[in-house]
């Protein structure tokens, strides 16, 4: 069992940046990686993965605004957001799975999900 433990997140306006991390347990150098998010009365959607081998997918919402990145060596996920705006408000999580075939945006492919953090942009 991976256990993800997730920080930063907050208040800010429109315009504003933000950075999550997620800190893993163990293995992460295998694992492919991913930020999703959940706004009210949404379901929860992809925002970026970041596969072992650093490939990296995004949201089209999110291109160009946001940046994904990992750090092996500290078992830590990234999640830079620059431009952010009120539609960026939700409840972040970050994801793990195991690296197998493609590391896509889809909300099922994920095993490991930590508790997440909320982000509001006013």
């Amino acid at each position: 069992h991976v256990q993800l433990v997730e920080s930063g997140g907050g208040s800010v306006q429109a315009g504003g940046s933000l950075r999550l991390s997620c800190a893993a347990s163990d293995m992460y150098s295998r694992y492919c990686m991913g930020w999703f998010r959940q706004a009210p009365g949404k379901e929860r959607e992809g925002v970026a993965t970041i596969d072992s081998d650093a490939t990296t997918s995004y949201a089209d919402s999110v291109k160009g605004r946001f940046t994904v990145s990992r750090d092996n060596a500290k078992n830590t996920l990234y999640l830079q957001m620059n431009s952010l705006k009120p539609e960026d408000t939700a409840m972040y999580y970050c994801a793990a799975r195991f690296s197998s075939g493609f590391c896509s945006l889809d909300v099922t492919n994920f095993t490991w999900w930590d508790q997440g953090t909320q982000v509001t942009v006013s």
